[in-house]
């Protein structure tokens, strides 16, 4: 198996792109892998000035910010041969214009002369030599990997991205401690004759660039439109009810999943509304502890000791239950003065009832009257034929 030339995807043993059939160059962002909306592509600029910087995608994802000194007309997913240190690269364009600008101010990178120049507009031998390159990769780190476990190195070698020149070759590992790679890099040298670069990752970033389908049946958020790792910790997990179990909480990285963020905000602000019970409801029932808790609709349900039956009370109830216990009362049961909203919905609906009510007697006495009518009719026809028979008779006679 081979990897796309513009994301890193898995293609077939020809070469070709399962998903598409432009082999690498696809139009659309590069195969679902870290893809960008240009949403100001369709809309004309204020001024003749356009921003000079574009944003180039390289293998699974990873993009920097090229300057277009050369004034040349690219467009997305256009490949380009880009300046590199000791050498050149090929990429492919993944945005432009306005939006590389708030990308730059997000990611805090300075417009100065440190971003390097985009060469050209790679050519069909450009792209032909940057393939026959990319298939060093593969035998690389399956190599690697063995020369690893000679030298008995506590690494794991997540991936290896070659340059387009075939001049620099850059090892992708994760470690959890740290690691003397100096007689690892003089074997890697020696033996594939390029110039190395080991870069550690973390984790989250090991997954992004492997990728795979989550718990959920979707791809991996990082990688496929993910690119910033915040800090997730077990009190998100708390704050949405979740229960405490590592295996479901982690992701494939092995760390507590991003997804637990998205949402978390909504439900602290839902929980503003959420009494909290340190201890159980005193009654004259007894004592009922929290059982459960629906936020959003603001449902808690209770038990009493030895009683598997739950009941469901509003936020109100308990807030209600909880002032009449710091003053030294005790309600009659949970459920007390709990019925108004039962009546409130009934009294919104009755009309509703009196019109089916209504129509049920009309349906039924229109249908028992045609009952009635068919068996008076027969009752009518059944003696005029005995009589005609009668008459008949004596005629014959």
């Amino acid at each position: 198996m081979s990897g796309c030339s513009s994301c890193g995807v898995l293609t077939a043993a020809d070469g070709n792109v399962k998903g598409c059939n432009s082999n690498g160059g696809c139009s659309s962002g590069g195969c679902n892998k870290m893809n960008v909306f240009d949403w100001l592509s369709n809309m004309d600029n204020p001024t003749n000035d356009q921003f000079d910087i574009l944003e180039i995608r390289f293998k699974n994802g990873r993009k920097e910010f090229f300057r277009n000194t050369n004034d040349l007309e690219l467009h997305p997913g256009d490949p380009v041969v880009v300046d590199v240190p000791n050498g050149h690269h090929l990429g492919y364009v993944s945005l432009q214009g306005e939006l590389v600008r708030l990308q730059m101010q997000k990611k805090k990178v300075k417009n100065d002369d440190e971003i390097r120049s985009i060469y050209r507009i790679a050519n069909q031998k450009d792209l032909e030599k940057f393939d026959s390159v990319q298939k060093r990769e593969n035998p690389t780190l399956f190599r690697t990997r063995e020369i690893i476990n000679t030298l008995k190195l506590n690494m794991k070698l997540t991936d290896i991205e070659y340059q387009a020149d075939n001049s620099k070759a850059t090892f992708y590992y994760s470690a959890e401690e740290r690691v003397d790679f100096r007689e690892l890099i003089k074997q890697l040298a020696g033996e594939f004759k390029i110039r190395v670069e080991m870069r550690q990752i973390s984790l989250r970033q090991e997954a992004s660039r492997l990728g795979g389908i989550g718990s959920c049946g979707r791809e991996l958020c990082c990688s496929t439109w993910l690119s910033e790792f915040k800090s997730v910790s077990t009190s998100a997990a708390r704050y949405q009810n979740l229960s405490l179990n590592p295996s479901k909480l982690s992701g494939q990285c092995g760390r507590l999943k991003c997804c637990l963020n998205y949402e978390l905000e909504t439900y602290i602000e839902a929980l503003e509304h959420i009494p909290q019970v340190d201890k159980g409801l005193l009654t004259e029932q007894g004592e009922a502890r929290l059982q459960k808790t629906d936020i959003f609709r603001k449902i808690m349900w209770f038990g009493y000791k030895n009683d598997s039956a739950w009941i469901a009370l509003s936020a109100e109830r308990v807030i209600e239950i909880q002032k009449l216990n710091a003053a030294g009362k005790t309600p009659q049961s949970l459920i007390e003065n709990i019925k108004e909203p039962e009546m409130e919905f009934q009294s919104l609906n009755s009309d509703l009832e009196q019109m089916d009510k209504k129509f049920n007697k009309k349906g039924k006495s229109s249908s028992n009257k045609k009952r009635r009518n068919k068996s008076r009719n027969k009752f009518r026809k059944s003696p005029n034929k005995s009589n005609q028979n009668n008459q008949k008779k004596p005629n014959q006679s």
